[in-house]
């Protein structure tokens, strides 16, 4: 087949291709590779004339050539003289626009000598994942809470997702006079856990008034899901009944306690009740209740809180969130304090999602 016919055959591929020799000298590029890479430059020449560096002077004796991920792999399969495989990290401009995009790249030798390469990258791909994941994370921020009080009642809260996707969901609403709080932390992270934690919003009835029965109707619709036993969610809830100055609760799951600060100290409140799962499919939560006082603070707070950990593996614990607690003048103060406190504690590098809800009652 003539030239013109093998580069209409790379044209055509969904995957970018790019072809260059030894000295880092591009000699062609097919059209996917620069729709995904450099929409607009030219389809061969140096490595930088290919991508659109903006770089000034020879290729490879630039500031940022050091850094440039295509170049490393490049120069490893010729120095190497064998195929490499990598995953790179890398900024294009495309249309007028900055991309910041993750490409797997392919790389080997075509002929003996070692003096001319044949690249393959999926770029296109990564990068559109990489737009539907912030498309994601942004639909998922439209999902928390939106004002800083509800009902007459000011609250404040924190939302760290360790990955771009979290899997904890804080709501607050309000519902016949009575101000709901809601704090879900499903198992898992990233993509799964943050379709879990969509589940969770669609599938909570905000229009039951008993926590109890909205929690048991939440179980039995998990169970239809057909999970397995490593997924699950567990869920403190609160309706604050402000007329009366009762609080009434339900806790499914060891790992979300809910704190209360009053006079007297700290009330720690646990219930004997297991997360949303396939465990005990027909398990039914029951409500629970507790007088509070004018100036009392009422906090929940995810495992994310207590089992963040330091460098040296110590966990922050319940007490050091108590203690941040007791410190604290009302909601928004404890928000405040609480995550300087976490952010000080691991460095600011946390390997679960943070999340805490605070309430001035």
């Amino acid at each position: 087949m003539a030239i013109g016919t093998y580069k209409k055959v790379l044209n055509a591929m969904p995957e970018g291709v790019f072809v260059f020799d030894d000295k880092l000298r591009v000699k062609f590029t097919n059209a996917a590779f620069r729709r995904s890479f450099a929409d607009g430059i030219k389809k061969s020449g140096t490595l930088a004339q290919t991508l659109g560096c903006n770089d000034t002077g020879k290729c490879g004796e630039g500031a940022s050539c050091d850094y440039c991920a295509f170049r490393r792999t490049m120069q490893a399969a010729i120095t190497e003289k064998k195929e490499k495989t990598e995953t790179v990290h890398t900024t294009v401009r495309r249309s007028g626009r900055i991309d910041k995009i993750s490409a797997r790249i392919r790389i080997f030798p075509v002929d003996e000598k070692g003096k001319l390469f044949v690249g393959i990258t999926d770029g296109e791909y990564q990068s559109e994942i990489e737009r539907e994941m912030l498309t994601a994370q942004q639909m998922q921020r439209r999902l928390l809470p939106a004002g800083k009080s509800m009902g007459g009642v000011p609250y404040a809260y924190m939302y760290i997702p360790c990955l771009g996707i979290g899997g904890d969901l804080p709501d607050v609403y309000e519902l016949n006079g009575q101000i709901y709080g809601v704090l879900a932390d499903v198992s898992g992270k990233g993509i799964s856990a943050g379709m879990l934690s969509a589940f969770v919003k669609a599938g909570f009835d905000r229009k039951e008034e008993n926590l109890a029965t909205a929690l048991s109707q939440l179980n039995a619709k998990f169970n239809e899901l057909n999970q397995d036993e490593r997924s699950y969610i567990t869920v403190a809830a609160v309706r604050v009944d402000k007329a009366n100055g009762m609080l009434r609760y339900v806790v499914a799951g060891h790992n979300a306690p809910i704190l209360l600060k009053n006079s007297l100290g700290i009330n720690e409140i646990e219930s004997p009740a297991p997360p949303i799962s396939n465990w005990m499919a027909d398990f039914q939560y029951k409500e629970q209740e507790l007088p509070f006082e004018k100036g009392d603070i009422l906090a929940l707070v995810t495992d994310g809180v207590t089992e963040c950990a330091n460098s040296a593996g110590e966990l922050f614990g319940i007490e050091r969130a108590e203690s941040v607690l007791l410190q604290s003048h009302n909601a928004e103060d404890f928000i405040g304090k609480l995550k300087s406190a976490l952010t000080v504690f691991c460095g600011g590098k946390f390997t679960d999602d943070v999340t805490a809800i605070a309430f001035d009652l």
